[in-house]
């Protein structure tokens, strides 16, 4: 069975979160978390906070236990751009894209699931 959490329009590009993302990828719940908790990085804290989400809706909506949990898929994907101007000289402005991402975590307990 599988859980996901996801948490949309975190204030940050992208591309910085990827290379945490893939570092958390196909391991044990509990392992991804300490690879979160130990990273300085502004990524690992919305990483933190989705992975905590997807172990708790694993436990309360779906029953499942947290220990058996394994991270499937943890992205971070693109999401809107707050379109910006910066002043410069003779009156122009040069555009600024302050950009925002979304983080999606996808939990397994490696088990089918059965209709």
């Amino acid at each position: 069975m599988e859980v996901v959490a996801i948490t949309r329009n975190a204030r940050m590009s992208a591309a910085k979160g990827r290379p945490l993302a893939r570092a958390c990828q196909g391991l044990k719940a509990a392992d991804a978390l300490k690879v979160v908790e130990y990273s300085p990085k502004k990524a690992a804290e919305i990483l933190r906070k989705t992975l905590l989400s997807a172990i708790a809706n694993a436990k309360n909506n779906n029953g499942l236990d947290p220990d058996t949990l394994t991270v499937k898929v943890c992205v971070f994907d693109e999401s809107i751009r707050m379109k910006r101007y910066w002043p410069t000289a003779r009156g122009s402005a040069h555009p600024i894209a302050r950009r925002m991402c979304h983080c999606k975590v996808v939990l397994t307990d490696g088990k089918k699931e059965t209709k």
